[in-house]
């Protein structure tokens, strides 16, 4: 209909607006009022396109990763109080997406006289405070120089990678050197619970011993089961679709695009909706959870 009315607004000084209305069976009254809503149109549309700059912006700052959700919560984080619907809009008709998740291949290999702890979270994927909850899992990336392994420790109460390790291969070394960089930072508590699968890095004496040397107690999901371990497996299925690249030049190069992701982005600056406290970064939510034990003390 809008175009209905902008070309009888562009003809009416060549034939009479009665005539033109008649001709495209719309009423004068309906016309004039279009004409008198023309300057909230073009307000609104200014409006929209510097909205659309701002959420242009965002989207880049994410790594062209974040969709709708996240968008606007980062607009309120920046003091905009703006409806979710309508930033769903803007970004529809401008083409504008988050990414999806594909499904990945694990690396799971359990060893044949593996003995396997017991499950001690039960596919409970939270924690009531930081340092009590972990999980972990090993993925690949793919380099011209062949296979770079993540090994990766999860603290279940904010969501941060808390302890991470990078080499071109999977020995149980690799998962332990993690562990020891999440228990060096001083953030795990006694009898903290480390979950895995029961790969054979998991179920090795090596990080057995480190388990026991740290105070904590190890977990282990069932076999051929991916839910069990659903929550590690979720935080590799985010970095493979966020990171933007599929394929590195060399092994030094995705080692410092993996760093950068999980320590200035996915730590520091990728937002996740809290049940209680909305949309925030897991660095603010462990910051929430130590604020809140200093002033119960």
């Amino acid at each position: 209909m809008n175009d209905v009315y902008a070309f009888i607004e562009a003809e009416k000084t060549t034939h009479g607006v009665a005539f033109l209305c008649r001709l495209s069976n719309v009423a004068r009254s309906s016309f004039y009022a279009w004409l008198a809503a023309g300057k909230a149109r073009t307000a609104r549309r200014v409006s929209d396109d510097a909205l659309a700059h701002e959420i242009t912006v965002l989207h880049l700052a994410s790594k062209g990763t974040y969709g709708a959700p996240r968008i606007h919560a980062e607009l309120r984080r920046l003091g905009k109080r703006i409806n979710r619907k309508r930033v769903e809009r803007i970004m529809r008709e401008r083409g504008i997406t988050g990414h999806t998740r594909r499904k990945r291949r694990g690396l799971t290999r359990q060893a044949k006289k593996a003995v396997p702890a017991p499950d001690l979270i039960g596919r409970g994927f939270t924690a009531q405070a930081p340092g009590t909850k972990l999980v972990g899992d090993i993925t690949h990336i793919a380099t011209a120089e062949g296979w770079l392994y993540l090994a990766t420790w999860i603290d279940l109460a904010t969501r941060e990678v808390v302890g991470y390790s990078m080499a071109d291969h999977h020995r149980a070394n690799l998962v332990v050197d993690a562990l020891r960089m999440a228990a060096g930072r001083g953030r795990l508590k006694p009898g903290c619970i480390v979950h895995s699968d029961r790969g054979s890095e998991y179920t090795s004496g090596e990080l057995r011993c480190k388990i026991r040397k740290l105070n904590l107690r190890q977990s282990m999901g069932r076999t051929g089961s991916c839910y069990d371990n659903a929550a590690a497996e979720s935080f590799f299925a985010t970095l493979k679709e966020e990171i933007g690249t599929r394929f590195w030049a060399d092994r030094a190069t995705a080692r410092a695009e993996l760093f950068s992701f999980i320590e200035t982005f996915y730590n520091r600056r990728r937002l996740r909706r809290h049940p209680e406290w909305g949309y925030l970064t897991p660095l603010e939510i462990r910051q929430r959870h130590e604020q809140g034990h200093a002033l119960a003390a």
